[in-house]
């Protein structure tokens, strides 16, 4: 028999939702991700994927994302130096959040323009 949760059970639910969104908050995280996950890319080359972001935009999204473990950055020692981004195991474990959100924006879309 289920048993309906307890108003703290729901509240520490709801709680584990908050800190998740508050990490992935903004529009482009998710964007970034997914790009990440078809390989390692540089700052240029995501600018081009996650368009319209700015370069601005694009630079904080990276930063957070570094900060939060879901990214990691790699200088490369080349004539100009260049930098990679890839996606972490940390990152990775968000795959089937992304791949519902990418499904769901489809539906959305078609839904919307029939």
């Amino acid at each position: 028999m289920n048993k309906e949760p307890t108003h703290e059970e729901y509240a520490g639910q709801i709680s584990k939702v908050i800190e998740a969104l508050d990490l992935l908050h903004g529009k482009w995280k998710l964007a970034i991700l997914l790009s990440l996950s078809h390989g390692k890319k540089r700052f240029n080359q995501l600018l081009k994927e996650v368009y319209p972001i700015a370069g601005k935009s694009l630079s904080r999204e990276l930063k957070e994302l570094e900060q939060n473990h879901f990214i990691e950055r790699t200088l490369i020692d080349a004539y100009p130096p260049t930098t990679e981004y890839a996606i972490t195991a940390y990152g990775k474990s968000l795959e089937r959040v992304i791949f519902e959100f990418r499904r769901w924006g489809t539906a959305h879309t078609q839904k919307r323009n029939p």
